[in-house]
């Protein structure tokens, strides 16, 4: 199972499923906490404290008079997982800096009658996640297949789930419920008619580009033998372009300034950003807001989809021709390795403003003198071609 939520996965979660925006999770959220319905929510832990884990029992007995989980507590105590929670994955004090990761308090369920429907979804999301965790693995049944047709490999995948686990409370995934019944041949070529050896049969094979199965098909597969003779009456090539990445959505950009630090390839300045990325687990929602609000972003209300304006790519364009390094996540690590310094007394607070000032004082000098004016007129003129309408904040469909 998945750990708990943190602020971050749950408005990223809540984005994709809700299509509500972060700023909108965390009113939702903030809301159930002083409802006393979940614990402290501006947290970017995802895990639980020991303490807390000690006493978990008084969340799940709680959650007995909510009627969504009331079955899954039977199961939970049948398990007895809840038992050996301290030492599973799920609680961990060194992960855990001011709060732990987002539970339901079992406490306050006389509320739950006077909350909206969106907010109903966001707390039995939460309560789902939580009672995940005491739930064992999903297990998968994967059965890989080498076909030869005169002397070519085809290699096909298939899985089919054997037992749901955690999967019974969190429920199955889109992408793989959609998958169900499909079986596709990979690098086809056309041999239609020709007779088709199976080369060799493998289980528990194939982690990528598995085809989800009905119970009764992948029974079938799995009695064939090495040197099954098998017509093909059939073979599809499936063509197709490499894909561009996907657009942020209001959700995994919050991810993505979570995790702005890991595209630092410097080991020791990206140990300085790690976990804090952009942000803060309280002010990443705001941020995004404020750049929409002054149109330096544009949110697609019901996708969800962040698209940057025509006026955002020309901030980013001066700035980007102007002091490039701001742009860099490796000089916000770089300050806040001279944080570690002034904390360790390597170096005073002074030294340290000091040296804050003298950057600020050489790049504006710089900024000054470049009267680069030309050449910014030359990347407006550039972004703006990508615009059905100069300046109407919304990329064309160049």
């Amino acid at each position: 199972p998945p750990l708990l939520y943190n602020l971050a996965e749950l408005q990223n979660d809540c984005s994709k499923r809700f299509k509500i925006s972060p700023d909108e999770t965390l009113r939702i959220v903030q809301e159930l906490y002083e409802k006393k319905l979940v614990t402290y929510p501006r947290t970017d832990a995802r895990v639980l404290s020991t303490a807390v884990a000690k006493e978990i029992s008084r969340n799940l007995n709680g959650l007995s008079k909510y009627p969504m989980a009331a079955p899954y507590l039977k199961d939970i105590l049948e398990f007895g997982s809840h038992k050996g929670l301290a030492k599973t994955r799920y609680v961990n004090d060194k992960q855990i800096t001011d709060h732990y990761a987002i539970i339901p308090t079992g406490q306050g369920l006389g509320a739950v009658h006077s909350l909206s429907a969106v907010s109903h979804k966001v707390y039995d999301l939460i309560v789902r996640r939580f009672l995940s965790i005491f739930y064992p693995p999903a297990v998968y049944q994967k059965v890989a297949i080498v076909s030869k047709i005169r002397g070519e490999s085809f290699f096909s995948s298939f899985k089919v789930l054997a037992e749901e686990g955690y999967l019974k409370v969190a429920g199955t995934p889109q992408g793989k419920r959609q998958a169900q019944g499909s079986a596709q041949q990979s690098d086809a070529r056309s041999a239609e008619g020709q007779e088709n050896s199976v080369d060799t049969v493998e289980k528990d094979a194939g982690e990528s580009g598995d085809q989800n199965l009905d119970t009764a098909l992948f029974e079938v597969i799995k009695t064939l033998k090495k040197g099954t003779v098998l017509p093909v009456r059939a073979l599809d090539i499936k063509e197709g372009e490499t894909s561009p990445p996907k657009r942020y959505n209001s959700g995994s950009i919050i991810l993505a300034m979570e995790n702005a630090g890991q595209l630092i390839e410097d080991e020791e300045l990206r140990a300085q950003i790690k976990g804090s990325g952009i942000g803060t687990s309280a002010t990443r929602a705001e941020i995004l807001k404020k750049l929409i609000h002054i149109k330096y972003l544009a949110l697609n209300k019901k996708t969800q989809i962040i698209t940057p304006t025509l006026q955002g790519e020309m901030v980013y364009d001066v700035v980007d021709n102007s002091i490039k390094s701001l742009l860099n996540p490796e000089l916000t690590a770089s300050w806040e390795k001279g944080l570690t310094y002034v904390a360790e007394g390597s170096i005073t607070p002074d030294e340290y403003m000091k040296k804050l000032d003298d950057f600020i004082t050489r790049r504006t000098v710089g900024v000054k003198g470049l009267n680069n004016q030309y050449q910014l007129r030359a990347c407006y003129d550039k972004a703006a071609g990508f615009y059905k309408k100069a300046g109407n904040g919304r990329k064309g469909d160049k």
